[in-house]
């Protein structure tokens, strides 16, 4: 979300160094040639459309007490612009290769270039100044309006590539509009606009079934519930409904097999799913249940030579396996086992690519592995080991004119931006696109992974990147990361932000706590509902472990979460103030109660099964009641803290992060009042940023987000009395924190 720059062509060819540029390698030269030229220009229009369109001054902050890090928040902006562009042309998976056209997004639309002309300029697709028409947007009653930003947030092309569907997001909704494009040969300089031949509004997901054959489902009220069918063969075009959930706390969407012949209707809840598929040469007939639900029946299915390749958590310990079902009788009663992973070992994502099944797997160790199971011999299943550092890998969803003879994926790491590999599953050749695995933005950091030992015994695993040894790290500043919820990993995506920490001293923690998913299923149940506490004791016990090996020390620790994530950090603020000096948290859940209680907010329903029902149940009332950070603020020497929040956020509405804020300066104010002299510490900033938008994950606009990474890094400085570091060339100057980088 945060990098708005075109990454290049990721090219694997037989790995001969003689060999001769291809016509793909020819195209992405051209693409960062274009995207060169473009460059300057737009970050000019671009600034000037940020600078135009604040819609919230800081003075509108309730008294936030933002002012006392203006300064340095310029600075580090400064600093995060530098290290953006320095890994600008980082390489990602967002071009998309058509039969006969490579497209590609740029700030102000899509391009595209035809590979059979490669001379020819890239020609724009779609305007997205045309899009917005200088739209503006009221956020609240007399407050400046807000002109409407858009950018692209996915594209699909027909199989054919007579039509291409994109979705559109603005800085201050979380609704996406979809546009329908007719493609031409060539579009002319004189079709103005672009020949959009239908908009769709509130588009979740979709998927081309046909050239004329469109499914996508809808966004009401944070779900979807309903796949339509947009019919571009009839006269005139129809929209006709596909399928309707009747269940309110079920969740659908659309997606499409590797080898684009079956479309899926995916149907999940917190504690179940249930697929439904259509075979893509007949869009018109009714989809065809595959299993029914069943309560803690999870699967995902993908299509291999009318067979069903199906992930399922049938296997020991209701984690995920392998199964294969024949399309015709795709019930769980004609499930046969493929391949179940060793002890320890949990799968997090499969891939069909040509007879071969590539699944993403974390070892007992915490590493992340590739295993090959060839479908025609499933006894045959090999593990490719990658590198130790990597943290996340991001497979590429294949191109229309792709052979399906090789997987496409890149690895990162918070702090190792991403570096491309290929793997041709039927030899196991391995291969990357960069010299030995590596690039000259990799630098020599350190990965450790740790264990450390929680309340009950378990062994919660701990991802430390760090610049020195461990043990001389006791006065290094340490940022701490938590999430452990909906049995989501922690995300551990490249981020331009932590790395800029790293080079800067500090040390990064990732705390893979129990409610995440990081150690498969059985890791997420142990802390759902009456378990939520378990979070709790383990991200403290990942503090304590790192303060035993000599890891910084409290008063230079800070914990950073989002959203639900919030729950074990203000919990652990509450029992154990003084593990922490500083944390940030963005649009954090903090009421856990009141929202559990209340069936009107939009996903109380359905979060019940993750936090339990209050109402209903006493176990769960008393449970969520022993550890929710609203309802067990006391007056105590907190930490400080920076809560970020958004006006119009559904996901996490703005009166609980406002409520919270309110306790917890009242119970901090109590406690200075009770013992004026018994705490020498000085009194703690409780610091709001109140943001305007709807967008629970931030927003859209790279500069806003640049500002928002500035603010947080200011207040870690500021709150933890660390000086900001100086350029060796920098001449001081008294209250100036001006970024020599900048200075011509």
């Amino acid at each position: 979300m945060f990098l708005m720059f075109l990454s290049e062509v990721v090219f694997f060819g037989n790995n001969k160094s003689t060999q001769e540029p291809s016509d793909l390698e020819n195209l992405s030269y051209k693409i960062r040639l274009f995207y060169h030229k473009k460059k300057k220009r737009f970050s000019i229009i671009y600034n000037a459309v940020v600078s135009q369109d604040t819609s919230v001054s800081t003075r509108d902050q309730l008294g936030s007490g933002l002012e006392r890090y203006k300064d340095l928040q310029r600075y580090f902006y400064r600093r995060l612009k530098a290290i953006y562009h320095r890994f600008a042309n980082i390489p990602d998976h967002s071009v998309v290769c058509g039969h006969h056209h490579v497209y590609f997004i740029e700030i102000d639309g899509i391009y595209r270039i035809d590979k059979r002309q490669r001379d020819l300029e890239p020609e724009q697709v779609l305007n997205l100044e045309q899009v917005s028409g200088g739209q503006e947007d009221s956020l609240i009653n007399g407050e400046k309006k807000q002109r409407l930003t858009w950018s692209i947030q996915r594209i699909r092309l027909s199989p054919q590539e007579k039509h291409l569907a994109a979705t559109l997001i603005t800085n201050n909704k979380e609704e996406p509009r979809c546009l329908v494009l007719r493609l031409q040969r060539r579009i002319s300089p004189q079709m103005d606009p672009p020949h959009i031949i239908f908009t769709l509004d509130k588009v979740y997901s979709f998927e081309w079934a046909t050239d004329e054959d469109l499914f996508f489902t809808t966004l009401e009220d944070l779900r979807c519930s309903r796949v339509f069918h947009l019919d571009l063969a009839c006269s005139g075009s129809r929209i006709t409904s596909a399928y309707e959930e009747t269940q309110p706390d079920v969740f659908v969407e659309v997606a499409l097999s590797t080898d684009q012949q079956i479309l899926s209707i995916n149907c999940n809840s917190r504690t179940s799913s249930e697929v439904m598929i259509i075979d893509t040469t007949k869009p018109n007939v009714e989809p065809l249940l595959v299993q029914s639900r069943q309560q803690d029946l999870f699967y995902h299915v993908e299509h291999w030579k009318r067979q069903l390749i199906i992930l399922a958590n049938t296997g020991p310990g209701q984690e995920y396996q392998v199964v294969q079902a024949p399309l015709s009788e795709p019930s769980m009663v004609s499930w046969v086992t493929l391949f179940s992973p060793g002890p320890g070992t949990v799968i997090k994502d499969m891939d069909v690519v040509g007879d071969h099944c590539l699944l993403t797997a974390r070892t007992p160790a915490n590493e992340l592995v590739l295993i090959v199971v060839p479908l025609i011999d499933t006894k045959k299943a090999y593990t490719v080991q990658i590198p130790s550092w990597a943290c996340t890998i991001q497979t590429k969803k294949p191109g229309l004119a792709d052979q399906g003879k090789v997987l496409e994926f890149l690895i990162s790491s918070p702090v190792h931006p991403p570096v491309p590999y290929c793997l041709y599953p039927e030899d196991g050749l391995l291969l990357s696109g960069t010299e030995n695995g590596s690039s000259e933005h990799q630098g020599n950091y350190i990965t450790t992974r740790m264990e450390a030992c929680s309340q009950d015994g378990t062994l919660v695993p701990v991802t430390l990147f760090h610049t020195v040894p461990v043990e001389v790290t006791r006065q290094a500043p340490l940022l701490a990361h938590v999430y452990g919820a909906y049995g989501r990993d922690l995300n551990m995506d490249f981020s331009p932000e932590k790395r800029l920490l790293l080079e800067q001293g500090w040390a990064l923690a990732y705390c893979h706590i129990r409610g995440g998913g990081e150690r498969g299923l059985s890791w997420h149940r142990q802390a759902r509902e009456e378990g939520k506490h378990k979070g709790v004791e383990d991200l403290q016990a990942c503090l304590q472990h790192l303060f035993s090996l000599g890891v910084s020390s409290p008063s230079f620790t800070a914990l950073t979460a989002c959203s639900a994530g919030a729950v074990p950090v203000g919990a652990l603020c509450n029992r154990q103030p003084g593990m922490i000096q500083a944390v940030t948290l963005k649009a954090p859940f903090l009421d856990v109660l009141g929202t559990m209680d209340d069936l009107s907010l939009p996903l109380t329903l359905e979060d019940r099964e993750e936090w339990g029902d209050p109402v209903e149940n006493l176990k769960h009332r008393l449970a969520i009641t022993s550890y929710c950070p609203l309802h067990n603020i006391t007056p105590q020497h907190y930490p400080s803290m920076l809560l970020t929040a958004y006006r119009h956020d559904a996901r996490v509405p703005l009166a609980g992060v406002l409520k919270y804020s309110e306790e917890l300066k009242a119970a901090i104010h109590s406690h200075f009042t009770m013992n004026p002299k018994s705490d020498q510490k000085p009194v703690p900033n409780i610091t709001l940023n109140i943001q305007p938008g709807a967008n629970h994950l931030g927003p859209e606009d790279f500069e806003e987000n640049l500002e928002q990474e500035a603010l947080n890094m200011a207040f870690l400085y500021t709150e933890l009395g660390m000086d900001p570091p100086r350029h060796r060339r920098k001449r001081k100057r008294q209250n100036s924190y001006q970024d020599p980088i900048e200075q011509k």
